[in-house]
């Protein structure tokens, strides 16, 4: 019979009482020190105190009790599994995040992949976060919107192409993207343009408004077809073949990677470009750079007149307002090789 050495027992968990002994201060300035009070002022040598002697004991402040004692909590909710990717929304979520915290805030992720509108604000409304910050893939609705605030939520807020009644909302428009692409082309002078529309679900929440906006910088300039493209190179080498039968001379290719499959496709095809079709990403990735012809692309940029997280802070000390509603997008061409 195998013997298993045995396992050190743990020791009590550390309280704010520990600490204080430890530090030679007060419980209630240890909860000022380690809950970021800035009501109270207290001594820098204090506070290094008080933080070296939590970190020495392993003490970490209970977030359930603090939310008790404050009547609500400083989790702000996050649902992933609905913000695409790209440099504009890592952008996005690191400010975020990090401003958050700087401000106390609790920030925490939440998989919310396979739940429908309802379900998903039910399941975040458990949690009783103080802010919800929704993305357009999860279709938060009116009724969602009610079942959080009731449930605390002092500030719930989208973020997705169009706002929801009762709840604030970051717009990232993208038919600026589709416009800005097409307006480039234009002024290229390009008059028959193609608009990958992807099959990927993740891409394709942009893809109607990146066309819609395109339609609307082409109006009466250009024609515009749309091109259903998955994201495998069986699709892309399909779309190819047909390519001189479609008479494009340009296209903007939703994003840089399908830009950069579809380029692949078009050049095995005896295609040249720009010669006889220009073509168009976004994202501005440095892959665009890198290849050949260098691409062109459309570069987002977040446009905010306040930090983010400091936004998020005002809606939740001050609820109850009428939603507020502010576009975060701007968008601008980036002229290569490639068109």
């Amino acid at each position: 019979m195998i013997q298993l050495p045995e396992q050190p027992a743990e020791g009590p968990v550390p309280t704010s009482a520990d600490v204080a002994r430890l530090a030679g201060v007060s419980r209630a300035t240890v909860s000022y020190v380690l809950n970021n009070n800035a009501a109270v002022r207290i001594s820098d040598p204090t506070r290094r105190r008080v933080r070296d002697a939590a970190a020495e004991l392993g003490y970490v402040p209970h977030a359930a009790a603090r939310s008790l004692r404050a009547g609500h909590s400083r989790m702000v909710l996050l649902p992933i599994g609905g913000f695409p990717s790209g440099p504009l929304h890592h952008r996005f979520l690191h400010e975020l995040e990090s401003g958050l915290r700087r401000l106390d805030y609790t920030v925490v992720q939440y998989g919310s992949l396979g739940l429908d509108a309802d379900d998903a604000a039910r399941a975040w409304a458990e949690l009783r976060p103080v802010a919800v910050i929704a993305p357009g893939s999860v279709p938060l609705t009116p009724q969602g919107t009610a079942v959080l605030r009731r449930s605390g939520a002092k500030a719930v807020i989208t973020l997705g192409p169009q706002p929801v009644a009762g709840a604030h909302a970051l717009i990232m428009d993208q038919r600026k993207v589709g416009h800005c692409a097409v307006r480039h082309l234009l002024e290229r002078g390009r008059r028959r343009i193609g608009v990958v529309m992807p099959g990927e679900p993740g891409p394709a929440l942009f893809a109607g408004p990146r066309l819609t906006g395109a339609r609307q910088a082409a109006a009466g300039r250009a024609r515009i077809v749309p091109l259903p493209l998955r994201h495998d190179e069986e699709s892309a080498a399909a779309l190819a073949a047909r390519w001189r039968t479609l008479g494009l001379d340009a296209v903007f290719a939703h994003d840089d990677i399908h830009a950069m499959l579809l380029m692949r496709a078009l050049q095995d095809a005896d295609i040249d470009i720009p010669g006889e079709t220009a073509v168009v990403g976004a994202d501005d990735l440095m892959l665009a750079r890198l290849l050949r012809p260098r691409l062109s692309s459309v570069r987002m940029e977040l446009d905010t007149e306040l930090p983010l997280a400091d936004l998020v802070d005002r809606l939740v000390r001050h609820p109850g307002k009428e939603p507020e509603r502010h576009d975060l997008l701007r968008a601008r061409a980036v002229h290569r090789e490639s068109s």
